[in-house]
């Protein structure tokens, strides 16, 4: 499975590092992702999902389904 999250879509970003003498290398960025068991009240069972930490924040004040609705998906895109 990718390094994305399921709902908000971040993924890696790469640069790079920068050293004192100017030495160039490449470096990655990556989005805190974890692997969740998320409760949907709607479908009455849990959904595993892999999100970032920004979206479980977002997820426990919103709840999964506006959430989802906010950013255009639907339970279906999810499971």
């Amino acid at each position: 499975m990718p390094r994305r999250c399921q709902i908000t879509g971040k993924k890696p970003l790469s640069g790079h590092n920068v050293s004192h003498a100017h030495n160039v290398t490449n470096k990655w960025q990556r989005p805190n992702l974890q692997t969740k068991k998320i409760f949907v009240p709607e479908l009455g069972r849990s959904v595993r999902l892999k999100v970032s930490t920004r979206a479980l924040r977002t997820i426990d004040k919103k709840g999964v389904v506006p959430f989802l609705k906010d950013n255009g998906l639907t339970l279906a895109d999810i499971t």
